[in-house]
């Protein structure tokens, strides 16, 4: 099993972050975790679940949340039984850091969230590594500040995610030199989301698009690029799935798009991503 513990440091070499937007089905979610882990075996990339029990923020009232915290929290707890990956969830309230806590290997501050202090440090107390995503408001240096409230309550493993930085309305801008302005700011190990900086919010009747033909040019650049780690939002059927499936990545389209991932590591110096480790 990858350990975020170790990932999400400066030194915890390369590492994906994967899975559908939100809990589905249990059959659902297997068939993902599943994928991901044999895709972790095969290319030997530590690689976690990921799984939201709640979308707390979507765009339109009575659009699909998910399974809730006590029901999506077992969902996970199975998928990390059967499938031997680690699992991570978005935490959107205070209160269900803890609870959060105890079933996952490791929490995620979604990025609209991320100058909230008290779910930052609820959530950093829990002592789970954090992936911290930057809002799409702030330039590179400014996700500092979430971190540094992180460390103060205790989180010890921290990584930063760039998810595109808002360009007008309902456009999303990757600015290639992110990774390493955020590395050297926080010191942190910075991952791209290669699906979500590719949504078009609001774009789609008041609900988010995207240009999903984006993700993989976007991915092959912030390799390149430098960053540590990548989050990919993945689905057999993404046009089924109940959130983001306008801007997911196909689930049969993961290993060839890591394997490029893995040429571009090789052909610009960063070798040790091969034979680091797998899920199991």
């Amino acid at each position: 099993m990858a350990d975020p513990r170790r990932l999400f440091r400066a030194d915890g070499g390369f590492f994906v972050i994967a899975g559908p937007c939100v809990l589905e089905d249990d059959a659902l979610n297997l068939e993902v975790a599943e994928t991901v882990a044999r895709v972790s075996d095969v290319l030997g990339i530590p690689m976690i679940f990921k799984a939201s029990y709640d979308k707390a923020n979507r765009s339109r009232p009575g659009a699909p949340r998910g399974p809730g915290l006590d029901a999506g929290l077992r969902q996970l707890e199975r998928v990390r039984n059967e499938s031997g990956l680690a699992v991570l969830t978005d935490v959107h309230d205070v209160g269900e850091a803890a609870a959060a806590g105890a079933v996952c290997d490791a929490l995620q501050i979604p990025a609209f969230l991320s100058r909230q202090s008290d779910l930052v440090e609820a959530a950093a107390r829990t002592g789970r590594p954090m992936n911290i995503k930057k809002g799409q408001w702030m330039a590179p240096e400014d996700v500092t500040g979430a971190v540094d409230k992180a460390r103060a309550a205790g989180g010890s493993a921290v990584a930063v995610t760039e998810r595109g930085t808002f360009f007008g309305y309902g456009d999303l801008i990757v600015d290639m030199r992110s990774f390493a302005r955020m590395r050297e700011a926080t010191g942190c190990p910075t991952v791209f989301d290669g699906t979500h900086s590719v949504q078009r919010p609001g774009r789609a009747g008041g609900a988010s698009g995207g240009d999903p033909e984006f993700t993989r040019p976007l991915v092959h650049a912030a390799v390149a690029a430098g960053a540590d780690g990548l989050f990919l939002e993945v689905h057999p059927r993404p046009a089924e799935a109940p959130s983001d499936g306008s801007n997911m990545l196909r689930l049969d389209g993961l290993q060839g798009l890591l394997e490029e991932v893995l040429a571009i590591r090789a052909a610009v110096g960063r070798r040790e991503t091969a034979g680091m480790g797998s899920h199991g």
